[in-house]
C-alpha cells in the first residue's frame, strides 16, 4: 500500500463543491471515478479542504492510499486522459502513510476576482463576479482589508449555517492586486481586481462574507475602519452580503516542508 498526493486544478461551475455530498455532482466524484477506471479500485480521497458549489482551484491538494503500482509521475496524464476537461490532475507525489492532506495543511490562500469594467468578460464570466458601478475606492478597500489580519473570532464573516463550534481564525495576509490589462481607454474601467487572503484555516463562506463587506466600503456605504468594528460585534447581521460564489478560488495551499517545490 501506498500513499499519493496530487494537486487538482478545476473550474467549479458545473460542480456541487468539491466534497462528496448525498445529492450532486462533485469534484471528488469525478476524481473517484478515474481512480477507479484506472486502476479498479477505488479508494477514498482526503482533500486539503472543500470547496463549495462554483467555486474553482487552481492548486486543490489531496491524497489517498492505493495498491497501485503506476509511478507517481505518471498518474496525473492517466487520469487526465479520464476526467472531464474542467478537471486536471497537475502534480503527484508519493508521500509517508501518515500523511493527511487536510490536517498537514500550515496555510491556504483564496482568491477573489471582481470585474470592475462596465462589461462582463465573456471568456471569464465563470471565473469572476461582475461589478460595473459605481466606482470602487480600491485603496479604502485595502485599508479595511488590513484591519482583519491577526488572530480573531470571525463569527461576523461565517455563515449562519456554519457547524464549527469555535469561530477564531488567523489571517496572515490580505492584499488586493488590480489588473487593468483589460480597461478601455477613455472609460471608467477600472479592469479586474483580485482579492487575495492567507490564513491557516477559514469558515463557511468566510472569504466571500469578506468580499461582500469590502465592496460595500469600496462603494462608499462603509468606511474602511468599520471593518474592525463589525469583526469586534461577532454577529453576522453587522457584516454586507455574502459575494457570489463563482468570484472565488482556491489559490494556494502550503505544507512548509512536507511536499516538494
Amino acid at each position: 500500500m501506498r500513499n499519493l498526493c496530487m494537486t487538482v486544478a478545476y473550474d467549479g461551475t458545473n460542480y456541487n463543491g468539491f466534497q462528496t455530498q448525498p445529492m450532486g455532482k462533485t469534484v471528488q466524484d469525478e476524481l473517484e471515478a478515474s481512480i477507479l477506471a484506472l486502476t479498479g479500485d477505488k479508494p477514498k480521497i482526503i482533500a486539503s479542504g472543500r470547496t463549495d458549489a462554483g467555486v474553482h482551484a487552481y492548486a486543490q491538494v489531496f491524497n489517498f492510499h492505493t495498491p497501485s503500482q503506476i509511478p507517481a509521475d505518471r498518474w496525473p496524464l492517466a487520469l487526465n486522459a479520464r476526467l472531464p476537461q474542467d478537471i486536471v490532475v497537475t502534480r503527484s507525489w508519493d508521500v509517508p502513510l501518515e500523511f493527511n492532506s487536510r490536517h498537514a495543511a500550515k496555510r491556504k490562500t483564496y482568491r477573489y476576482t471582481i470585474n470592475a469594467n462596465r462589461y462582463p468578460d465573456v471568456f471569464q464570466r465563470h471565473m469572476q463576479f461582475h461589478h460595473p458601478a459605481p466606482t470602487l475606492d480600491v485603496e479604502a478597500m485595502s485599508e479595511g482589508l488590513q484591519h482583519l489580519v491577526g488572530t480573531y473570532d470571525f463569527t461576523s464573516f461565517a455563515s449562519r449555517h456554519s457547524q464549527k463550534t469555535n469561530h477564531v481564525r488567523t489571517l496572515l495576509e490580505a492584499r488586493i492586486e488590480v489588473d487593468r490589462t483589460t480597461c478601455r481607454p477613455g472609460t471608467a474601467d477600472q479592469g479586474f481586481i483580485h482579492i487575495f487572503l492567507t490564513g491557516t484555516g477559514f469558515l463557511q463562506h468566510m472569504v466571500r462574507i469578506i468580499t461582500g463587506t469590502l465592496l460595500q466600503v469600496g462603494e462608499g456605504k462603509r468606511k474602511p475602519e468599520d471593518m474592525k468594528t463589525i469583526l469586534l460585534a461577532c454577529d453576522r447581521a453587522a457584516a454586507g452580503p455574502t459575494a457570489v460564489g463563482k468570484g472565488l478560488a482556491l489559490w494556494n495551499v502550503d505544507y512548509g516542508d512536507l511536499l516538494p517545490e
